[in-house]
């Protein structure tokens, strides 16, 4: 498409000689032709400006009131595409927008095509505030012609461009693995697709391309990855998609732990810098921190290390003491976290109450605290302690005169999560956060199995294909749940990217793993026949992992919501607004698919 050259209206192209964020001042004297949206339009009574927008850009275009023309495109409402045809010219000094690339020029509008009328609006496309999310997502073709939400969208397709190129530079070579396959243990529901051709069979919708990137490793390829589409049947939260998402699969063949990180870390921080506007990032190597140490230190697995405060345990401190409520708690198996609150001495009373208050709406007790300030200890808890246990205390929490501390007193795993919570909102409110950075680290050293609260019984708790820390003489020997595994996550201010593993390639191992949660090896065999069996004909040491790229691009467009960085996503109960699903089907359908509805009641009524 030319954009340098006068163009004969004759000789042009039916639509555009150049786009709409294309024309500079050097454009002066050529006739062109634009299509795109009609942005806004401002009528000054004997001139009409019109801008006009494409993906591209926006230039204002202007007609005369004497012209033929002029009814027709003052009735055109905002947001119908059009085509203009002019001369381009120079706006006067004092009428030049700074603000626009195509701000010195205009087109003077000497013909006109109305290639589509727009019927009124829902929500409003030339502007930056948000519509209701129902009326966003059922318009969502219209939500995105905004231009937040391109450069959104466009930053999402630039990420996946930039992680491909750096991956096959790495020397990955990518692959697709089926859509329809087999159901498998991954940690969610699977989506079920019946089959016509075997009667009360079912595919399942992959949660991962788990299974299969293994037996690419197996077939002898030694670098595999894609951009690879994932279905789950769970529940959205503001960082995962109801349905679908998109993750970096990526598998390598004779790794260790530490090759999977060297190969990934250059690309996380490549992929960051390159679109972090300014905005720092770790440089490899990641911090590694253990499991066991991110839950004492951080209270969660997903550590924002942008919060400089770092949890530790004084049950010690608590044991047989004078504050007798943490004392009986303690003789019962509780533990006592202490969340520091560095520089929190100087906030009035109403800050500790707040806090209490927030902690009794998180389902808890509340929090104690002791303050440090003026060379004492104060607050209840202090006043029933002997100084040598505030000694202790302060010296745990490696706290100064001026701060705080909070305890979060309660069985371990309900402590862990207030504490972190705590640490969370506190880092917060004291202005903690370190700003416009990423901060990545690998989580490491997972339990390999955890114990279910509900049923008792021992259950994977992560991955069930990885290989256990000690091979086949751990799961012989140890308590199933002290065995660790080569299994990590990367983290990013406190959002999860991925997990990983280093994978079982043992036959052996995957039968004893899997017979420790209750699998016969009859089951292993039917409900893993590939894998298994692959594994059986020779199969490499091998490892890799997954970050999540609608988690990365949320993260690169500093927004909350994983809906906001995806072009058509599901609302929070799994709906398409916009397409109308999920929707019945016809009967006929049904019985060629061999199904019959058995629906709750309350569904049935509303049939």
């Amino acid at each position: 498409m030319p954009n340098d050259q006068a163009a004969s209206p004759l000789a042009m192209h039916e639509y555009r000689t150049h786009t709409c964020g294309a024309l500079r001042r050097t454009h002066a004297g050529q006739t062109v032709r634009l299509s795109g949206w009609i942005h806004r339009k401002r009528d000054h009574g004997h001139l009409l400006f019109v801008d006009l927008r494409d993906t591209y850009g926006i230039t204002q275009c202007v007609i005369d009131a004497s012209s033929p023309l002029f009814e027709e495109l003052e009735t055109a409402r905002v947001e119908s595409v059009i085509t203009v045809t002019g001369p381009v010219v120079e706006r006067a000094p004092e009428t030049v927008n700074p603000h626009l690339p195509t701000g010195e020029v205009e087109v003077r509008v000497e013909d006109l095509a109305i290639l589509s009328r727009a019927a009124v609006l829902p929500l409003q496309v030339n502007s930056d505030e948000d519509a209701g999310e129902e009326v966003r997502l059922r318009y969502r073709y219209l939500d995105l012609r905004r231009e937040k939400m391109q450069r959104k969208i466009l930053l999402r397709s630039q990420v996946i461009a930039s992680i491909r190129r750096r991956m096959i530079e790495q020397g990955f070579t990518e692959f697709q693995t089926p859509i329809l396959t087999a159901s498998s243990p991954e940690g969610a529901r699977d989506y079920l697709v019946p089959s016509r051709l075997h009667p009360g069979k079912f595919y399942a919708l992959p949660q991962a391309p788990q299974m299969f990137k293994q037996l690419i490793m197996i077939a002898g390829f030694d670098k595999y990855f894609q951009i690879a589409p994932c279905f789950r049947d769970e529940d959205g939260r503001a960082d995962r998609s109801p349905g679908e998402f998109y993750q970096l699969d990526f598998e390598m063949s004779f790794v260790t732990q530490e090759d999977v990180f060297a190969a990934i870390e250059p690309v996380m921080t490549g992929v960051f810098e390159e679109f972090s506007q300014g905005r720092t990032v770790t440089r490899p190597p990641f911090p590694r921190i253990p499991f066991a140490e991110a839950m004492l230190k951080y209270g969660t697995d997903k550590p924002d290390l942008r919060n400089p405060i770092e949890i530790c345990d004084v049950t010690a401190a608590f044991h047989e003491s004078g504050f007798a409520i943490f004392a009986r708690a303690v003789a019962g198996g509780a533990v006592v976290r202490a969340i520091p609150a560095p520089g929190a001495a100087a906030r009035p009373r109403s800050f500790f109450d707040k806090m209490n208050e927030w902690a009794r709406e998180q389902g808890a007790a509340g929090l104690g605290y002791i303050i440090f300030a003026d060379g004492q200890a104060k607050g209840p808890i202090a006043r029933n302690l002997d100084a040598q246990r505030v000694a202790e205390i302060r010296e745990a929490a490696r706290l100064s005169d001026g701060d705080a501390v909070f305890f979060a007193c309660d069985q371990v795993k309900a402590a862990e999560r207030l504490a972190g919570a705590a640490r969370i909102r506190l880092g917060h409110e004291l202005g903690l956060i370190e700003a416009d950075a990423f901060r990545f680290c690998w989580i490491v050293d997972y339990p390999l199995y955890e114990l279910d609260e509900d049923t008792g019984r021992i259950e994977f708790s992560h991955n069930p294909f990885s290989m256990p820390q000690g091979g086949l003489e751990a799961l012989e020997t140890q308590d199933p749940l002290s065995v660790k595994a080569y299994q990590y996550d990367i983290v990013c201010n406190g959002v999860e990217l991925s997990s990983g593993a280093i994978r079982n390639h043992l036959p052996e191992v995957m039968y004893k793993a899997f017979a420790i949660v209750g699998y016969t090896q009859e089951e292993v065999d039917t409900r893993f026949r590939g894998l298994i069996s692959a594994l059986k004909f020779g199969a490499p040491p091998h490892g890799g992992s997954a970050p999540g790229i609608d988690r990365i691009v949320m993260l690169l467009a500093d927004e909350p919501n994983i809906r906001e960085v995806t072009a058509f996503p599901m609302n929070q109960k799994a709906e398409d607004l916009m397409m109308g699903a999920p929707a019945e089907v016809p009967e006929e359908r049904l019985r060629e698919l061999h199904i019959k509805l058995d629906l709750p009641p309350e569904f049935e009524k509303e049939k």
